[in-house]
């Protein structure tokens, strides 16, 4: 069992508050006023005390409670070390307006205590000035590994990579592995779960974990304990990469370049980061919002909206043209017009259930040609069992309101249909889009309330002129 050993804390940092959920702790308002009261009053010495002993995440945590002026006096007495871990932690718009902050001097020492991929991350997030001022002041073999990790696209391999890894020869035992493995000292990678085995032209042939290692004789050769390894593009794109370690349950993978020599490691904490990313940016975009954050200005996020609100106004248009189509049927039966926005809110729900597990099948790799007709046809037999199961039940008690059964009737049938209608189009309208080469995630919602609106009415007031008229 694992034992969690936590150090006092200074005298002069006696009095913090934290609250404790398990093993962890959240930052309170109190602590967070402790904090906001030490910068108005300039006190450096007491906020270095104050954030000295937090967790970088809990210090990145702390940043989006303050203000915009508050922040900038608080990461001025960040120690590097600290404000190096705090850095990859931020909500990107606040790590932007932090790296303002800090002096290019500082920057570049802290960025000396970061992974290079880290690093690459952080630097990407800097105006041009500033990053040649801090590129110049870092040391070249940092500097020329930031660049040349900045050199590979947005969205791909190269760019999660750190390019710190621990390579073998192949003609090596497990006592000549461990001894370099001692000798290397503060040159080893910080975190790294497996030795790549390498030929003469170091191209990947294997792998060895360190447990697997540590459990070998010394004499043992390299060749008879690694094992196959599942090799990642340099230009692979993160989304792929994120897959291949969900699917194979990996904690690192070697990354290599066109010719397939390793240049790079790709661990299971970056991984962690773009799996939760991708489910966010999808989340938001079935909304149809921005990946928004706590640094969002109010001009910005309306600007993410707006685009979206106008493409629903336009298509409730549509299905307000269809009420009007029907105006005279609407004046005849006044009953039908309080009870038309049921068929189509419960068309619009079913659409987006059936919306929302298409689209993570999609994104999951669940879903593609070969069994999209079996998921089209399960998910109609749903639509058709729910609208079985709930038009009863609308049907009576709108017979039962109306006092007369042929509404109850024909909205009890409208119900049914529509929810087909609702199957359909929340199944083929991300499959469309995707064999379109269109993010399914961003604007199959919008499409679905439109077709389940329009049809909810079209089916429910036609009926109802058919049978009522």
């Amino acid at each position: 069992m694992n034992t969690t050993v936590t150090a006092p804390l200074p005298p002069e940092t006696d009095d913090i508050e934290h609250v404790a959920l398990d093993e962890d702790y959240v930052l309170t308002p109190a602590f967070v006023e402790k904090v906001v009261d030490a910068a108005d009053d300039g006190d450096g010495l007491r906020l270095r005390s104050l954030l000295e002993d937090l967790h970088p995440a809990d210090v990145a945590d702390l940043m989006g409670f303050l203000t915009e002026q508050h922040r900038g006096v608080v990461v001025l007495w960040l120690p590097p070390e600290l404000l190096a871990e705090t850095l990859p932690e931020l909500d990107d718009s606040i790590r932007e307006e932090v790296l303002e902050r800090v002096p290019h001097l500082t920057l570049a020492e802290a960025l000396q205590e970061l992974d290079s991929d880290d690093a690459a991350a952080v630097v990407e997030d800097l105006e041009d000035d500033q990053r040649e001022k801090v590129l110049a002041a870092m040391p070249e073999l940092d500097r020329a590994a930031i660049e040349s990790s900045l050199g590979y696209a947005e969205d791909s391999a190269g760019r999660l990579m750190q390019r710190e890894v621990m390579a073998a020869p192949q003609f090596w035992n497990v006592g000549d592995t461990i001894d370099h493995i001692r000798k290397q000292g503060e040159d080893l990678p910080e975190l790294f779960f497996d030795i790549y085995v390498v030929d003469p032209l170091n191209k990947p042939v294997g792998g060895v974990s360190v447990s697997g290692l540590l459990r070998a004789p010394r004499a043992t050769a390299l060749s008879e304990i690694m094992e196959p390894i599942n090799e990642i593009a340099v230009d692979q794109d993160q989304e792929e990469v994120a897959y291949i370690f969900e699917k194979y349950h990996l904690i690192s993978a070697p990354v290599i370049d066109a010719a397939g020599r390793l240049v790079g490691q790709i661990t299971v904490d970056d991984i962690v980061n773009i799996i939760q990313e991708e489910n966010r940016e999808d989340i938001l975009r079935l909304a149809g919002v921005s990946d928004e954050d706590r640094g969002s200005s109010v001009p910005e996020i309306v600007r993410s909206r707006v685009p979206w609100l106008a493409i629903n106004l336009a298509t409730a248009v549509l299905g307000a043209s269809v009420i009007s189509f029907f105006g005279a049927t609407l004046e005849a039966v006044i009953a039908l017009a309080v009870l038309m926005p049921i068929v189509s809110a419960i068309g619009g729900n079913a659409g987006t259930q059936a919306l929302t597990v298409t689209v993570r099948a999609l994104a999951t790799r669940e879903l593609n040609s070969s069994n999209a007709p079996r998921t089209f046809w399960r998910e109609l037999a749903v639509g058709f069992a729910n609208g079985v199961v709930l038009a009863p039940l609308i049907g009576i008690a709108a017979g039962l309101w109306s006092g007369d059964w042929r509404i109850g009737a024909v909205i009890s049938i409208s119900m049914v249909l529509n929810l087909m209608v609702a199957a359909t189009v929340g199944v083929l309208t991300p499959l469309t889009l995707s064999k379109l080469k269109f993010d399914p995630a961003v604007s199959s919602a919008v499409f679905v309330t439109a077709t389940t609106d329009f049809f909810g009415f079209l089916i429910f007031l036609g009926l109802a002129t058919v049978v009522l008229l």
